[in-house]
């Protein structure tokens, strides 16, 4: 896009910044000083506006950009991403939501830690907490800089690198101003604006083809060069045994990654009581199950409207196939109506975006801040306020994201965030889920079990293809590559369980009865819980 039409792209764009920038402006200035309403809101929040923050913070560029992208290039494998992302919040529902809401506080290590010696607890779980935002960040860093560079009409380096240093700047004012509350109507609004946008654009390409959706599966196979292989099981994920693997291991991290994720669990402490937290899930897969499902139309819809061919001139790795079939929907480049599309369609995007970056790392200063501050601080030291240090931890991870970001602007954000599915499935859903449901469960067991998931998780990715070895790889020049797979479920995951496991039955540590009888009562009736 050029002259007027770009300019009004790139106002539409703006509005959007600007409502966020102004409801967390508001928030602050009404905001109390307290950790409850930093890290929880305050807990006022109903079922149906928690339900709406969830599918706002849940549904990430991963899904609004990396998702269709990889339907459009990969057809058939490409939709496995949609099974896996929505049957993980089953997961959450009967095994997560209300326990959680009835045993913990603030975060994770909150759960945990009710029964176990706190300081090592929280000192694992607040690790592998930051460390899983962090990886959960870079994606949606790197689909800001796909977005906004395209959005410039500039697919250089240089524009997305300024982009990802512009959300990283804007994820520590929402985080650092407005706290819980001012994130939580983000999402909503998020929430609500995607959902209307993803309406409009599936609407749009059935009506292309007259609500013929053999006519539309067809079309985008012949477009795809790969012919009826497009719509079959095998086309990223087929062939060897090798890549056969990475796909039980995938859809493995996808399907419990979910109950693992910091700023999910984070969540459910904003509404009142359990039974709000289930209702508020229910929500959210409502929400969630309902985007997915026109995911897959728009994923074959940019296929067969836009073409993989110009899809991966403008991104090699189908991070702007929505953006691009919103403008060939409403008439191309030189349209009014294309370009308002387009940038409707731009803005919905950036709102995703912002609006996870900002859950996310609020759940991740809130483990800083909560659990590691909290452990490490010298005894005698000063005590700052944890508001405060969750503050300037805000500031820290946005800077790590932003050069990690920078770093892999040119992976697919839908399979970066299937490698933070996969940390948090290995690290934190195993010490969850024992916790919640062993009795002779131990603090070394804890332990174990986060550091004997978290290290395996990260060691496989880095002598992963993900890093070395291939022509896509991080640092394509070298090859250091020793684990085949690019996900490392399958391996760390199991580790991630055995490791507790091990940790418990070789303790000379009593398990306590009384803590576990205490936890379970409230897990399960809510008595004492917060």
């Amino acid at each position: 896009m050029t002259g007027n039409h770009q300019t009004l792209a790139l106002l539409l764009f703006s509005v959007f910044v600007a409502i966020t920038l102004g409801i967390t402006t508001w928030v602050s200035r009404n905001r109390q000083g307290s950790e409850e309403e930093f890290y929880a809101g305050g807990r006022l929040f109903s079922p149906m506006e928690n339900g709406f923050a969830v599918a706002g913070d849940y549904v990430s560029a991963a899904s609004f950009l990396g998702v269709p992208g990889l339907i459009a290039l990969f057809g058939y494998d490409g939709v496995l991403y949609v099974v896996g992302f929505l049957v993980a919040w089953l997961v959450v529902l009967f095994l997560v939501a209300e326990l959680v809401r009835n045993c913990g506080r603030f975060t994770l290590a909150d759960v945990v830690a009710s029964r176990m010696s706190e300081r090592p607890v929280r000192i694992a779980a607040g690790t592998s907490s930051v460390t899983v935002s962090v990886l959960y960040l870079v994606a949606q860093m790197v689909g800001a800089g796909s977005l906004v560079a395209l959005l410039l009409g500039r697919t250089g380096g240089g524009a997305r690198a300024w982009t990802v240093i512009g959300v990283g700047a804007l994820m520590v004012i929402y985080v650092s101003m407005g706290g819980m509350r001012a994130t939580t109507w983000i999402q909503i609004v998020k929430a609500a604006l995607m959902m209307g946008g993803t309406v409009v654009l599936t609407v749009l390409v059935l009506v292309r083809f007259h609500g013929d959706l053999d006519g539309l599966l067809l079309t985008a196979a012949e477009r795809s060069g790969h012919g009826d292989a497009f719509l079959a099981p095998g086309l990223k994920y087929g062939g060897d045994l090798t890549a056969r693997l990475d796909f039980v291991s995938l859809g493995l991290a996808l399907v419990l990654g979910t109950a693992g994720l910091p700023h999910i669990l984070s969540r459910f402490y904003t509404v009142p009581t359990a039974r709000a937290a289930r209702r508020s899930a229910i929500w959210s897969i409502g929400l969630i199950g309902g985007f997915y499902l026109m995911a897959i139309v728009l994923g074959f819809g940019a296929a067969a409207i836009v073409g993989p061919e110009a899809l991966r001139e403008s991104n090699a790795a189908g991070n702007t196939a929505v953006p691009l079939l919103a403008l060939d929907l409403g008439g191309g480049a030189d349209s009014t109506a294309g370009t308002v599309l387009f940038a409707v369609v731009a803005a919905v995007a950036f709102a995703t975006i912002l609006a996870v970056v900002a859950g996310v790392t609020l759940a991740s200063s809130a483990s800083v801040a909560h659990d590691l501050y909290a452990s490490l601080r010298r005894r005698g030291a000063r005590r700052r306020g944890e508001v405060a240090v969750a503050r300037a931890a805000a500031v820290g991870i946005g800077v790590v994201a932003i050069a990690l970001g920078l770093l892999a602007r040119d992976l697919n954000v839908a399979f970066l965030v299937g490698l933070a599915f996969a940390v948090a499935a290995s690290a934190n859903l195993p010490v969850l889920l024992y916790s919640l449901f062993w009795r002779g469960f131990t603090t070394r067991g804890a332990v174990w079990s986060v550091y004997g998931g978290l290290i395996p998780a990260l060691v496989l990715v880095v002598f992963s293809p993900v890093v070395s070895g291939s022509p896509d790889s991080l640092f394509p020049g070298v090859d250091f590559q020793l684990f085949p797979l690019e996900n490392p479920g399958i391996v760390s995951v199991p580790l991630g369980f055995l490791a507790g496991w091990l940790g418990t039955v070789t303790s000379s540590e009593p398990p306590d009865e009384a803590k576990h009888a205490e936890t379970e009562v409230r897990s399960l009736t809510g008595a004492g819980a917060v």
